[in-house]
């Protein structure tokens, strides 16, 4: 992939036009450019409409070169970009795993020089390239190595973030950290001989407490989801730190973020009480911190079983998640199930009930979508019930 054949503008040209074509029937087609193949442009094509979303800023502006859709389907979020950008602020800092470089882009908004260090040549000047038709000025882009960068330059940073590579050499997933590339677990010790701050993303199906096993130093954790899908984990890790670890659990919707914070430590109990007026369900990120007890405490609501996720009060409170008012509250069997359920259009919940939504759509006809909410659950009383709902 040639950058400067690719920003030529009958080429950007003619990748704008086809922008929104079929990829498949492109593919039959010939290069209208001798010195650039057909695969080059549909690579950039593909990736393009890839980015329309997810990375808007990068898709409307004039002149970007993309990477494989890989590259892009790896990245972050423009969204979850800026959140990490918005926990930092200082003058250096330095990014290990740079990859298409929106995070890069992001912190440089609030850190006065960053670093953008990718070990593909090739990737890392696509990033350059891109950084300036961004007119990003404060980013360096070094192709290399990142590890041994870092060692020969003997430079200290104020922040030094990396997103571990979770496939092994034969591009297989792994899932402890001590398996992905770089190794933090065998290189913290170093990494806090540059900085005092490391910040780590990883996957966000990694368990907590198996990250908390492998790492030392953690001060804090953000579960950090988009419109209730948690994208990833960031860890906040501050050379010689002992003292309590919080967990923030963030959900980036498309009016307020949701932004919940608790101790790891916090033991708070739970009160329990039988389906009352509103029923209320934790986002993806207040879920993932597993601290379903502190999650009653903290919202002054009710758990309606050990077991279900699901809570409750009598007056409307403030929650991060979905609230919704119970209109009906019924025992689940084969009488009210026919009486209420059968032949209905409805949006469908299970939370700690023996049978699967896919099950309960065939056994009782039940459409899915509509304006009625239902959840099928145990309650404190371990009577398996539905709750037919509406959204507040």
């Amino acid at each position: 992939m040639d950058i400067h054949l690719l920003v030529q503008p009958e080429v950007q040209a003619y990748i704008k036009a086809h922008s929104q074509d079929n990829l498949v029937d492109l593919a039959f087609k010939k290069s209208p450019f001798p010195t650039i193949p057909m695969l080059d442009l549909l690579t950039q094509i593909e990736s393009k409409q890839k980015s329309k979303h997810k990375l808007s800023k990068w898709y409307n502006t004039d002149g970007i070169v993309f990477p494989p859709k890989l590259s892009i389907e790896q990245t972050s979020s423009e969204e979850c970009a800026a959140y990490k950008a918005s926990l930092v602020e200082g003058d250096t800092l330095i990014d290990l795993t740079g990859g298409f470089g929106i995070d890069c882009y992001y912190f440089a908004q609030r850190i006065k020089q960053v670093t953008h260090c990718e070990i593909q040549p090739e990737l890392s000047a696509v990033v350059q390239h891109n950084y300036q038709q961004l007119q990003q000025a404060n980013i360096t882009c070094i192709a290399g190595d990142s590890l041994d960068y870092l060692t020969e330059n003997n430079q200290s940073f104020d922040y030094i973030y990396l997103d571990p590579a979770r496939r092994n050499q034969n591009k297989e997933k792994v899932f402890f950290l001590s398996d992905c590339t770089p190794n933090i677990v065998t290189h913290l010790d170093m990494l806090l001989t540059h900085t005092t701050t490391v910040l780590v993303k990883t996957s966000p199906l990694l368990d907590l407490q198996a990250g908390l096993s492998e790492l030392k130093y953690v001060k804090a954790i953000h579960l950090v989801a988009l419109q209730n899908e948690v994208k990833e984990l960031l860890w906040i890790i501050e050379k010689n730190y002992i003292g309590s670890l919080t967990l923030t659990a963030v959900n980036l919707t498309k009016t307020e973020p949701q932004i919940t914070s608790f101790s790891w430590s916090d033991d708070s109990e739970a009160t329990y009480a039988e389906p009352q007026t509103y029923l209320y369900e934790p986002n993806s990120a207040l879920l993932k911190t597993g601290k379903f007890n502190a999650i009653s405490a903290y919202f002054k609501v009710n758990k309606l079983h050990q077991h279900s996720q699901l809570y409750t009060s009598e007056n409307l409170m403030d929650f991060s998640g979905r609230r919704f008012k119970i209109k009906q509250h019924l025992p689940y069997n084969k009488a009210t199930a026919k009486e209420y359920l059968q032949q209905q259009k409805a949006n469908i919940t299970v939370r700690n009930f023996p049978i699967k939504v896919d099950e309960l759509r065939k056994k009782w006809k039940i459409k899915d979508g509509g304006d009625s909410y239902i959840f099928f659950t145990t309650t404190l009383s371990n009577q398996k019930v539905f709750l037919i709902c509406e959204p507040v």
